[in-house]
């Protein structure tokens, strides 16, 4: 989520070659017991991604009844829509203030629509929530992205902490910044959302596990249990949980009268993004005749140039980072051959190399809102999407109806 924490990895490292105590946490749950593991006792609270995929297939086709119930409701003849729109925010810490810009300028731009499936990993995640309630959101959004710096999202501690606690960092800040934006109201609407057949999805990654999970974030908001609300902060945090940087978010379970503790941290520790698990076929749905993916990658898709320092450290956040590169492209492009063998269209955004704009460090707020700008104006322009990730082919810009030469010669 932040490049310049990466070298906390190396620390975190040694603290364990030292062979320091660890913080008293819960018990795991016992690998034999994870199917059974349902957090506040909500059986479709969540999904493993690289499980079964006949609870997801449940879950959306349960989803499909709704919509159309709503349709009936509303009185409109044909029950199945002609199309259903997916949106995919991934990953990029500060970052997000591109997917941020990118979510309000489509407000303005009068081409976005309301989608049936929104997935949200890391800062995707953050994003996600006010992306799937809508434009009556963006003022939130903006706010999030745009006046909160570094200061409200965490406190550096002492480099001592890689040996004696859980983080480099404090991000209860972060949690504060959460706890005051996902409350009772947006929690509310996410729930009456989900009652009309849509899906909010988080991506997490249960560490102890080692097995990357899709929460149910809808499911969670319309089971009107108290500790609904908790959860979803908790959900929110771990997938913003960066190893080492931010500490995990500790989910309570509950198994026959025995307590444990899953520990849970940021989503992209697996993947940068998701749409829907590949083992999952939407077609079996057999619902639309159109179906679109739009994936907004918070983040560039070309090389960063740096000179590396011969520094240890330097070296292994260097190599972290391009990592990092490396796993956010394929992500993009599994996404895009994932549409292509399920007949799904595919739009893609992401930060273009020519935005330039320098940052002091991570949560650098002139950076964010410059990107914030970037990504608005990315919205508006003419022809905003990709028919593919860059290097499978010359991309050329997709086509999109509904006015865009006309939004974009709009004024804010």
């Amino acid at each position: 989520m932040v490049r310049g924490f990466l070298s906390a990895l190396v620390l975190v490292m040694a603290a364990v070659v030292a062979g320091c105590g660890a913080l008293p946490r819960g018990p795991a749950v016992p690998e034999a017991e994870q199917a059974r593991a349902n957090p506040l006792g909500i059986p479709n609270a969540r999904f493993y991604a690289d499980g079964d995929p006949a609870a997801i297939v449940a879950e959306a086709k349960l989803a499909l009844e709704r919509r159309q119930a709503a349709r009936r409701e509303q009185g409109k003849a044909a029950l199945l829509e002609p199309t259903a729109d997916f949106l995919a925010l991934s990953g990029g810490g500060d970052n997000g203030a591109f997917g941020a810009g990118f979510v309000v300028g489509w407000t303005a731009a009068g081409t976005r629509p309301e989608f049936a499936l929104v997935t949200g990993i890391s800062t995707g995640a953050l994003i996600a929530p006010f992306a799937f309630l809508g434009p009556q959101y963006d003022d939130q959004l903006r706010m999030v992205y745009t006046t909160l710096g570094r200061d409200r999202v965490f406190f550096r501690r002492r480099l001592t902490a890689a040996l004696f606690n859980d983080a480099l960092a404090d991000s209860s800040p972060l949690a504060d910044t959460i706890a005051y934006y996902a409350n009772d109201t947006m929690l509310a609407a996410i729930a009456e959302e989900y009652r009309r057949g849509r899906l909010l999805l988080v991506g997490t990654t249960d560490l102890d596990a080692q097995r990357p999970v899709i929460w149910n974030i809808g499911a969670i908001a319309a089971s009107g249990h108290p500790g609904a609300l908790d959860l979803f902060r908790r959900i929110l945090q771990a997938s913003a949980a960066i190893p080492g940087a931010f500490p995990p978010a500790m989910i309570d379970i509950e198994i026959d009268g025995r307590k444990y503790q899953e520990m849970h941290v940021d989503g992209a520790t697996m993947a940068q993004l998701f749409l829907y698990p590949g083992s999952f076929d939407p077609g079996t749905l057999k619902s639309r005749s159109r179906q679109t993916a739009y994936v907004i990658r918070n983040g560039r898709l070309d090389p960063e140039h740096a000179e590396t320092s011969r520094r240890a450290i330097s070296i292994a956040s260097r190599a972290m980072g391009t990592l990092l590169q490396s796993a956010g492209y394929s992500d993009v492009v599994q996404a895009y051959f994932l549409t292509k063998r399920d007949g799904v269209a595919y739009r893609l955004a992401y930060i273009g190399p020519e935005f330039r704009t320098d940052r002091s460090g991570p949560f650098d707020l002139a950076y964010m809102r410059a990107l914030f700008d970037y990504g608005y104006d990315q919205a508006r322009s003419a022809h905003p999407w990709h028919d593919a990730p860059p290097g499978l082919h010359t991309t050329r810009p997709a086509d999109e109806s509904g006015g865009r030469q006309a939004a974009a010669a709009r004024t804010r």
